[in-house]
């Protein structure tokens, strides 16, 4: 088990506590009422450093190398995955991932970006940033599944979209904006799930849906809070700073009206207890789909388009007004 700065406490009480697991089987002593003890003590801890997350914090937890990705979700919620590969044009994106699969008794299409479980696979995914081969995969998997009817799952988890020159030759911006047209128009139900990290236009170009939700600590904006830091600072030291100040929580974003929702992760992080987060997330979306296969597709794409239509703050002037001032 791997621990973040702010853990340290907790992983100084498991250090004890392998100890005296390691004295019992050493000398055959009986130390279950110190191990039980020291249990109690780390759930009790473990409630203390998780009520009081700093931003900065929930950054840190959504990059837990120990943190479940899309593949692991695929494997936990869904039965008879059958992974779809390639855009039809350049190649297949390996930090792209997606297929067939049935959610219970739905038959959906699950879209996710995958950052890879060691640094040989988080090399050949890429660090989970999409190339634009990678959107215009997830594009023609999301028309697949309108023309079969089938819902559209995507679970986003990218540090942004691939910022190499041979993207931009490619064509990285028009690829996610198509994305964002197509997507906002889809007939079928859509719901985007942000897993991890949720970072600038590699988020949106899978972001667009009937219902976007948040895992309690995730974060989403335009820009990570390192690159906010080196811009506005010119040095990195001022992550924590950044963190707070672009308000990225999924409580902000909430506040904000920017997600649909917050799907709660247990204390300690979904890397504590990934089998009961993916348990937690499939009940949200059996639940949701229902809920959304019950409206015409008409319907719901007029209320994708007003729910994106009044996101973000603005002030409309008069024309006189700006004649005047002229």
């Amino acid at each position: 088990m791997q621990f973040l700065d702010f853990e340290k406490p907790l992983e100084e009480l498991y250090n004890q506590v392998g100890k005296l697991k390691e004295m019992s089987a050493k000398n055959q002593v009986d130390v279950s009422k110190g191990i039980a003890e020291l249990e109690a003590t780390i759930e009790k801890t473990r409630t203390q450093i998780y009520a009081n997350l700093t931003p900065w914090q929930r950054v840190q937890l959504s990059r837990h190398p120990d943190r479940p990705y899309t593949l692991y979700y695929i494997e936990k919620m869904f039965t008879n995955f059958t992974e779809l590969y390639g855009d039809r044009q350049v190649k297949d994106d390996k930090a792209m991932v997606g297929g067939m699969a049935m959610l219970n008794d739905h038959p959906i299409m699950v879209i996710g970006q995958q950052k890879g479980i060691n640094t040989k696979m988080r090399q050949m995914r890429n660090f989970g940033m999409a190339n634009p081969e990678g959107y215009r995969k997830a594009l023609r998997l999301m028309k697949i599944a309108e023309k079969f009817n089938h819902p559209v799952i995507t679970l986003i988890d990218t540090p942004g979209a691939y910022p190499g020159l041979e993207a931009e030759e490619r064509g990285q911006g028009e690829a996610i904006a198509r994305n964002l047209f197509e997507m906002i128009n889809l007939k079928v139900p859509v719901i985007c799930v942000i897993i991890g990290e949720g970072a600038s236009g590699g988020a949106l170009g899978i972001g667009i849906g009937d219902k976007v939700v948040m895992l309690e600590n995730t974060w989403y904006t335009v820009i990570s809070p390192e690159s906010c830091s080196s811009i506005l600072w010119r040095s990195w030291n001022f992550k924590e700073k950044a963190a707070e100040q672009l308000k990225l929580t999924s409580e902000d974003m909430s506040k904000f009206g920017l997600v649909d929702g917050v799907i709660p992760e247990p204390v300690g992080g979904a890397h504590a207890y990934p089998e009961d987060m993916a348990a937690t997330l499939k009940k949200y979306l059996v639940t949701t789909i229902d809920d959304l296969k019950r409206l015409d597709a008409d319907t719901r794409i007029q209320q994708r388009i007003d729910k994106f239509s009044k996101m973000g703050f603005y002030e409309e002037v008069p024309v006189n007004e700006l004649t005047e001032n002229q």
